[in-house]
């Protein structure tokens, strides 16, 4: 059974190792959950060209002369700078391109590109590469802006979705068969700070950072994507224009204009999106998964897995169950610890993982528990007092199987003359009469807190004090035999009366020390004692008949009994060198 934690540990492992859907999913939905809300960084402000904005200009798009007023207006009203979440791929029938490239040259501007599948790439200016040039996610084509605007900066608006097609993360720089095309976001500082250039950092595994003079280095994943947190940016619109000393985000909120994205927080436009990835970027201790994610949440796993799996099989239950849950309570607090550190190492497999485990080997530990209590009852049942069986069921730990030495209290008994009484009645008659004898044996065994040991044709044997502990067992025994006689008595004029001879049987007790346990061959075995206080037990009994006495008791019993008894001569029995002592009660 332990041997399971091996097949188990495999299976419930493949699905992270894998990263299956099922299980990123989850971990998605845990990092949502946990990353900590952080505040705007007071930098940004997003403008939103609202549904009655695009009735009062008179529909959309908005003329390229309006945008450039609006571009102006925006300066005036103190814009550090302007990104502008469209793209103008097309000239405008207007004629007001010219217009609206000079405004976006009066302050840091950024205009959007968006992918497409054309085949064509913008050429990669400003890019050093420190380490070699690995990673990073390659875009399919770019649909680029009309050539008016090709001395404005312009960056990739794009938001790639996870398994469960929410935007989570977007990366910084997008390659491209030459080199690289920034994002939007990368660019927004390269226009603030008016720096040319931005630096990728690689490792072995790809992007490690991104850094553009201004601000400090921006971690990433090895494919160069940013964790995003949706930072609850300030909005304005064209009314109230609350830009002064902010970087503006400029997108149309107007109805069936710019396609609404899901997030975590709900579904957003792409200037949104982006004010949200500017915003992380400049966020210290923002969230990000490293590397070597996979790997501690591997180790996170198969230890707690392993510490579950131990504690429920090797613990009593009570504890085991403690102790498991407990580990499952640090496996969660490490998770937790971690995400609000910003480092994305996501347990909630290993948690499952855990729960699924400990369930198995919590049944595993019930069904051996209740298949040895079955035992222990199928075993003893007939040979214990129902009350005894009880305590065994309970606390199986009370018998030792497969033998151990202990001191005890034996008790046999024989028919006197049985083979003559064989002859005197029938077959069925001899049978009915030992039913009757051994019954009348076995209840007093019972009412005394001893076990049946095993019948031997007409003879019997009990033990007391074993399988689990009886105080003063040496008196019970004897208590017992005096029992068994009392109830001889009454056997023997029921059968006088139904005209059956009656039966006498001689007692032997003896104490010491014996090993009791489960004996026999690997396919058939009993519980039972072997040892010389067993086989003086058995001399004593066949000793009776001898001595002329119904019941003989060995010193080890009479020194440690509350009876009195009365002392007889020794006897010599086979096997010992030298008399014994014995008693009786009279």
């Amino acid at each position: 059974m332990k041997k399971l934690i091996v097949p188990i540990l495999v299976v419930l492992m493949l699905p992270l190792i894998f990263q299956s859907i099922p299980t990123e999913i989850l971990k998605f939905k845990t990092f949502d959950t946990l990353v900590k809300e952080q505040k705007p960084s007071g930098n940004f402000v997003i403008l939103n060209i609202t549904e009655e904005d695009v009735e009062r200009e008179g529909g959309y798009p908005l003329p390229r002369k309006r945008l450039a007023d609006i571009q102006l207006e925006l300066i005036a009203n103190g814009a550090l700078g302007v990104g502008w979440v469209i793209s103008f791929p097309q000239p405008d029938r207007l004629l007001g391109d010219k217009d609206f490239a000079r405004s976006l040259g009066y302050a840091p501007s950024v205009i959007a590109m968006f992918e497409t599948d054309n085949n064509k790439f913008p050429k990669t200016t400003g890019t050093v590469i420190k380490g070699e040039e690995t990673g990073g996610i390659p875009v399919l084509g770019v649909k680029e802006n009309f050539q008016t605007y090709e001395n404005i900066l312009q960056g990739m608006a794009i938001a790639p979705t996870e398994t469960d097609q929410l935007v989570r993360r977007i990366p910084l720089l997008l390659k491209t068969p030459e080199g690289w095309v920034a994002s939007f976001g990368t660019q927004i500082y390269k226009a603030l700070f008016g720096v040319k250039t931005y630096i990728i950092t690689t490792n072995q595994n790809g992007i490690q950072e991104i850094a553009i003079r201004g601000i400090p280095p921006v971690k990433t994943d090895s494919l160069g994507r940013k964790w995003i947190s949706w930072v609850n940016t300030p909005q304005t619109d064209l009314q109230e224009m609350n830009v002064n000393g902010k970087f503006v985000f400029v997108g149309v909120t107007a109805n069936g204009v710019m396609p609404q994205i899901a997030t975590p927080v709900g579904l957003l436009e792409p200037h949104k999106i982006q004010a949200a990835l500017a915003e992380s970027i400049l966020i210290q201790d923002s969230p990000y998964v490293p590397d070597w994610s996979l790997a501690l949440e591997l180790l996170i796993f198969t230890v707690g897995l392993l510490a579950v799996w131990f504690s429920l099989q090797f613990l009593g239950i009570t504890s085991g169950i403690f102790l498991a849950s407990l580990i499952m309570f640090v496996t969660g607090g490490i998770s937790y610890y971690l995400i609000n550190m910003g480092l994305l190492i996501d347990v909630t497999w290993a948690l499952i993982s855990e729960f699924i485990t400990g369930s198995i080997a919590f049944y595993l530990r019930f069904r051996e528990q209740f298949k040895l209590r079955l035992q222990i009852k199928k075993q003893f049942e007939h040979y214990l007092d129902p009350r005894q069986v009880k305590k065994l069921q309970k606390n199986p730990e009370l018998l030792k199987l497969g033998g151990e030495k202990r001191y005890a209290t034996f008790l046999f008994t024989d028919v006197r003359g049985f083979t003559s009484l064989s002859e005197s009645v029938e077959p069925e008659q001899v049978t009915y009469i030992m039913n009757k004898v051994l019954t009348a044996q076995q209840s007093a065994v019972q009412k005394y807190e001893g076990m049946v040991d095993k019948y031997i044709g007409d003879a019997m044997m009990a033990i007391f004090n074993a399988p689990i502990d009886l105080e003063d067992h040496e008196t019970k025994a004897i208590q017992c035999a005096l029992e068994i006689q009392n109830n001889m008595i009454q056997l023997n004029k029921e059968l006088t009366s139904e005209g059956l001879p009656s039966v006498a049987i001689g007692i032997g007790i003896n104490s010491g020390e014996a090993v009791i346990g489960n004996m026999g061959s690997d396919s058939r075995f009993d519980y039972t004692a072997i040892g010389d206080a067993v086989n003086t037990a058995a001399r004593l009994e066949s000793s009776t008949k001898e001595v002329g006495k119904d019941l003989i008791i060995g010193l080890n019993t009479k020194q440690n009994s509350k009876f009195k008894l009365k002392l007889l001569k020794p006897i010599k029995v086979k096997g010992k060198k030298k008399s014994l002592e014995i008693y009786t009660y009279e």
